[in-house]
């Protein structure tokens, strides 16, 4: 995603925004305030799963919520993956269709099958149109991210392959923030 990467807007314009999505002004924003805030150009409510996910990685002291300090570098997050998906939207549709998202994947070094591409199409798709919208990519990027970056732990010879034993991949899995 670094080719997608914006500059770090001024601290005088993010604390405007930071102010506006602080409804309740105690200093901190919320899932719920972040979510009201966000748009994913589709005019539905972002994806609440999404908003939870970008909470939890940029709250740096556990509250569930971020405070201005963290909310630069999540404005700056959700503007890069804006601009990446907007380069992959190559047809303007507002959404990611899935040869879309088989290029943005590979891409980012991904290499898919078109049945898995398909299924986290119809995962990732909540108005099954066999497209995703910008707050599900956001979710689907980062969740894919997630469960590489746990097998990898695992795959120290880098061949795709790991043995594990069944409370190994309980550990995995439930230790992950998806």
């Amino acid at each position: 995603m670094a080719q997608f990467a914006s500059p770090m807007p001024s601290r005088e314009f993010l604390w405007n925004i930071f102010q506006r999505v602080d409804r309740d002004r105690s200093g901190y924003i919320s899932a719920d305030e972040l979510q009201q805030a966000l748009s994913n150009g589709t005019w539905t409510p972002f994806n609440p799963e999404t908003v939870r996910l970008m909470i939890g990685m940029f709250d740096k002291q556990n509250r569930g919520t971020v405070n201005f300090e963290d909310f630069g570098a999540l404005w700056k997050y959700v503007t890069d993956w804006q601009n990446c998906f907007r380069g992959f939207d190559r047809d303007n549709s507002g959404n990611i269709d899935q040869n879309e998202l088989r290029e943005a994947l590979s891409k980012f070094g991904y290499r898919l099958s078109d049945t898995m591409i398909g299924l986290l199409v119809r995962k990732y798709d909540r108005f099954g149109r066999g497209t995703i919208n910008f707050d599900d990519f956001i979710q689907c990027c980062i969740v894919l991210q997630t469960l590489t970056s746990a097998f990898r732990q695992y795959d120290t010879d880098l061949d795709g392959f790991i043995t594990i034993h069944y409370e190994q991949f309980l550990s995995m899995v439930f230790s992950l923030k998806v």
